[in-house]
């Protein structure tokens, strides 16, 4: 959880920078700061969307902490 939040910061002041620099001496481009946070929000959902699935569905990409004692049979 708290790598989505920072993540979603992280993203949400790039796409203020970016519609502050895209701006030029008009006022702030929300449009353009708007877009790029829902495609980064989009693209976080996404990935919780798919780690959940996949942890219903009992798979993993075997990099866990135990990974290394799973594969080996210990």
């Amino acid at each position: 959880m708290t790598r989505l939040i920072i993540s979603l910061a992280v993203f949400a002041i790039l796409a203020a920078g970016v519609g502050l620099l895209l701006s030029g001496d008009d006022d702030f481009d929300w449009a353009v700061a708007l877009t790029l946070f829902g495609i980064a929000l989009a693209g976080e959902g996404a990935r919780v969307w798919l780690r959940r699935s996949r942890a219903k569905a009992g798979r993993s990409n075997g990099s866990g902490k135990d990974s290394a004692s799973q594969s080996s049979g210990i």
